[in-house]
C-alpha cells in the first residue's frame, strides 16, 4: 500500500481570517478608522465643490440655478493684469521655502544628532519644536517688536550708533522675502526635522562602528552613512514638496505685509482671499485653486517620475 502524501490542512475561510485578524488589530483599525472618517469628511466631500469653478455660483442659490460658464473663470484668472508678477511671487517665495526651508531641517537634525549630551539634547529639541506651535498672529507680533519703527534691533543699532535714523524693515520689498523666510524657517524647522531624527535613529549602529575603524571621522561618517541612510525620506518628502510649490499660504503675508511691500507679498493664495472669497466670487476662487491643485498634481507625479528613474524611489 503506497503511502499517502502529506496533505497540509485546510486554510480557514477568508472572512475567517479577516474577522480573526480585526480582532487582533482592532485598536489599530479603531485610530485608523477615526481618521479615514475625518480624511473622508473633509477631503472627499468637498471634491463635488469643484464644479461651481465651471458656474457662476452665488451663496443661497441651488447649483442647478446657477448658469455654466466652462472655463471662463479660469480664463479670466489668467488674463489678469497682475497675473505674471502673484505667479513670480508665488514661485520664489515657494521655491525659497523648498530650497533653504527643506534644506534647514536635515541640516538641524543632523547637528543634533552628533550632540553627545542627552539632556542638552533634549532642552533644544524641546525649544525648537515649540514655535511650530505658536500661531502666525503671535509670530507676526514677535517681528513687529524686533523688526518694528521702533523695534529692538533698530534701538540697538541707533544705541551703538551704527544708523543715524531707523530702516524701515517691514516697509522694505529687497528685505521682505529674506524676512519671510526667516520667519518661516525659525518656526518650522525644529517640527520637521522630528522626521528625519526618526530615520536616523534607525540607521545600524554597526555601520557607524565599521566607518570609525576604516578611519572615517564624525564628517565623514555624517556624509557617507548618515545621508545615504537617509536619503529616501529625504526625496520622498520633497516629492510631496513639490506639489505645495503653488501653495504658500497668506497669514504671513496678510498680517506683515504693506502696501509698500505688496508688490512682493502678493501671491496665488492672498490674490483668491483678496478678489475671490473677499469679494464673493467663490466660483473665481475655485477655479483659481483648481488650477493650482492641477498643476502641483502634475509636478508631484513629475517628480515622483524622475525620482523613480533616477534614484529607483518614488511614492507610488
Amino acid at each position: 500500500m503506497a503511502a499517502h502524501e502529506y496533505q497540509p490542512p485546510p486554510k480557514p475561510p477568508l472572512l475567517g481570517r479577516a474577522v480573526k485578524r480585526f480582532n487582533r488589530e482592532k485598536a489599530l483599525w479603531l485610530i485608523c478608522g477615526v481618521a479615514l472618517v475625518q480624511l473622508f469628511i473633509f477631503s472627499f466631500i468637498p471634491i463635488g465643490g469643484i464644479v461651481i469653478a465651471f458656474m457662476n455660483f452665488t451663496p443661497g442659490r441651488s447649483l442647478l440655478d446657477s448658469p455654466w460658464v466652462g472655463l471662463q473663470h479660469f480664463r479670466n484668472f489668467l488674463a489678469l493684469p497682475d497675473f505674471m508678477r502673484i505667479l513670480r511671487n508665488t514661485l520664489v517665495i515657494s521655491g525659497l521655502n523648498l530650497t533653504i526651508g527643506f534644506i534647514a531641517p536635515i541640516i538641524f537634525a543632523l547637528l543634533l544628532n552628533e550632540l553627545f549630551n542627552k539632556p542638552f539634547k533634549r532642552i533644544v529639541q524641546t525649544i525648537s519644536y515649540l514655535p511650530h506651535f505658536v500661531s502666525w498672529v503671535v509670530v507676526a507680533s514677535i517681528m513687529t517688536t524686533l523688526l518694528g519703527h521702533a523695534g529692538v534691533i533698530n534701538e540697538v543699532l541707533m544705541r551703538f550708533s551704527l544708523i543715524e535714523r531707523p530702516i524701515a524693515f517691514l516697509n522694505s520689498r529687497e528685505l521682505f522675502w529674506p524676512i519671510m523666510i526667516t520667519a518661516n524657517v525659525w518656526k518650522g524647522v525644529g517640527w520637521s526635522a522630528i522626521i528625519y531624527l526618526g530615520a536616523i535613529a534607525g540607521v545600524d549602529q554597526e555601520l557607524y562602528q565599521a566607518g570609525a575603524v576604516d578611519g572615517l571621522g564624525r564628517f565623514g561618517r555624517v556624509w557617507h552613512i548618515t545621508m545615504p541612510s537617509i536619503l529616501p525620506i529625504i526625496i520622498l518628502l520633497f516629492i510631496l514638496g513639490i506639489g505645495n510649490i503653488l501653495s504658500t499660504g497668506f497669514e504671513y503675508q496678510l498680517l506683515l505685509g504693506t502696501p509698500l511691500t505688496r508688490e512682493r507679498y502678493e501671491v496665488v493664495d492672498t490674490f483668491v482671499w483678496r478678489y475671490g472669497i473677499g469679494l464673493g466670487r467663490f466660483s473665481f476662487a475655485a477655479a483659481a485653486g483648481l488650477m493650482r491643485s492641477i498643476i502641483g498634481f502634475i509636478l508631484v507625479l513629475t517628480a515622483n517620475w524622475v525620482s523613480k528613474k533616477a534614484a529607483d524611489i518614488s511614492i507610488i
